[in-house]
């Protein structure tokens, strides 16, 4: 086991994630791993700033969502003000959008939370070495990967998707769009067999599923 208490020969990392249970969890990983400590944690965008500049960390784990912004955020601001830190976004979204926009902000790689702590400090490692484990190849693949199932929905296959999701029933669907209610059961089925479905109530499943996956923070952020 490393020495803990010589910071000068340890990779310095930082921990940022607004649940201080979750940080300590990770804490305890890195601190417990050969050549790795951690010099400083912070629960907000702007916190990870402050800090950052102050201890300058090699390695930062950054959550997704933060009650002030996102960690894509907090890592375009520290590629400007600490360009030799390097990011690794370490979140429980597993998530095409967020995955391109944290390899835009210049994240060397990404881990689901739900990873394996010797992975953890495997990846810190890596990325400390210098290596990058996200890449434009990466992202491709994986969207090639989660192919949308709604790509070839109409337009108004998708509106009566977005309806069936806000839980109106055929009825309401007909009379929100204008159109007869056969019309509307017609869509249902076009829009059932596009995207692999077999019922209704899949279709409503499938579209809580998407909202509840959003990793950007709500709007008014």
């Amino acid at each position: 086991m490393a020495n803990n208490s010589d910071r000068a020969g340890d990779i310095a990392v930082m921990i940022v994630d607004d649940h201080e249970v979750v940080r300590r969890g990770i804490a305890e990983v890195v601190d417990r791993s050969e050549g790795m400590s951690v010099v400083a944690e912070a629960g907000s965008v702007a916190e990870g700033i402050r800090r950052a500049t102050l201890v300058r960390p090699q390695v930062v784990l950054v959550d997704l969502q933060l009650p002030d912004g996102t960690g894509i955020d907090l890592m375009h601001a520290l590629r400007e003000q600490l360009p030799e830190t390097r990011s690794v976004v370490l979140t429980s979204f597993d998530d095409d959008d967020a995955l391109a926009a944290a390899l835009e902000a210049g994240a060397a790689a990404y881990l689901l939370k739900s990873v394996r702590g010797a992975e953890i400090a495997d990846v810190i490692k890596s990325v400390n070495a210098g290596r990058t484990l996200l890449d434009e190849r990466t992202v491709t693949r994986r969207r090639a990967d989660h192919d949308d199932p709604t790509v070839d929905l109409t337009p108004s296959e998708r509106k009566v998707l977005d309806l069936i999701g806000e839980g109106m029933s055929n009825r309401e669907i007909a009379e929100r769009l204008g159109v007869a209610e056969k019309t509307v059961k017609n869509h249902i089925t076009s829009l059932l067999s596009k995207m692999g479905l077999q019922r209704r109530t899949q279709v409503a499943a499938w579209v809580a599923g998407r909202k509840h996956s959003a990793w950007r923070s709500e709007p008014g952020d």
